[in-house]
């Protein structure tokens, strides 16, 4: 009987035994998003995969933040061997200037790339990149043998023309970061653009009720298949995790 109830437990409690995916971003990814009437996309990954998800999104977070709060050194203690983690930072890593608002990273692409910035009790303070914060994470996962997949930061509700505006730097580095430390990459942002684009910006207006990062929870579904589209066009072992849901998913490789 006792055997019967654990076996029970480890069914209903999502990455107590074999793999499991965690999550790590902000907003755009957590539970609740940005508010009221807003949600992350990390809410909705599962239901397209076999695998369970636990999202660790933060709203409000950077690479930089994610790390100086700890919450990489926690989410690198908790995987575990042939852990699939998926990494997504950007939306609030921009310059900020003096004082620190303690989430802005270093200007540039370089790992030894620092900055000095000024905190709010008049401290100096040295920061550095948002690819070194986000190569020290994978790194770190990889040590572990958990298996990091590095994606970048989806479109906000900016438009040229008829299209969503091209990425900001940090979808570029992103990339960079991926490719330094040969972690899968997803360019996330061009897989939600091209669905933005053909579902066109009339509609897609409707979908950002308080701002333009933050998205409805039937906008947090189209971007979260959007990930899987991208999940599906890669070479990473994750998609072999994907479900019958997922595969149907819209859209083609890009």
């Amino acid at each position: 009987m006792f055997a019967a109830i654990f076996v029970s437990l480890l069914c209903v409690v999502p990455g107590i035994v074999g793999q499991t995916v965690r999550i790590a971003g902000d907003s755009t990814m957590a539970k609740g998003g940005g508010g009221a009437g807003t949600d992350g996309w990390g809410q909705y990954l599962g239901q397209y995969l076999s695998l369970p998800v636990v999202n660790n999104a933060i709203a409000g977070r950077s690479a930089r933040s994610y790390t100086d709060e700890g919450r990489f050194t926690s989410l690198i203690n908790a995987a575990q061997k042939g852990d699939y983690v998926i990494i997504e930072f950007g939306h609030n890593d921009g310059l900020a200037g003096n004082p620190d608002n303690g989430r802005q990273d270093a200007f540039g692409d370089g790992y030894d790339t620092t900055a000095t910035v000024t905190t709010s009790s008049g401290a100096s303070l040295v920061i550095h990149t948002f690819p070194y914060y986000i190569q020290n994470a994978v790194t770190a996962l990889q040590a572990k043998g958990a298996i990091p997949i590095v994606s970048s930061q989806t479109p906000s509700n900016n438009w040229s023309g008829s299209s969503i505006s091209a990425g900001p730097r940090f979808v570029g580095y992103a990339q960079t970061a991926a490719s330094r430390t040969k972690a899968q990459y997803i360019d996330h942002y061009d897989y939600v653009a091209q669905a933005y684009n053909k579902i066109g910006q009339t509609t897609v207006n409707t979908y950002f009720p308080n701002d333009g990062t933050h998205t409805s929870p039937t906008a947090a579904n189209i971007v979260a298949q959007a990930f899987v589209r991208g999940l599906l066009c890669s070479s990473s072992p994750l998609k072999n995790s994907v479900n019958a849901a997922g595969k149907a998913v819209p859209n083609g490789c890009l």
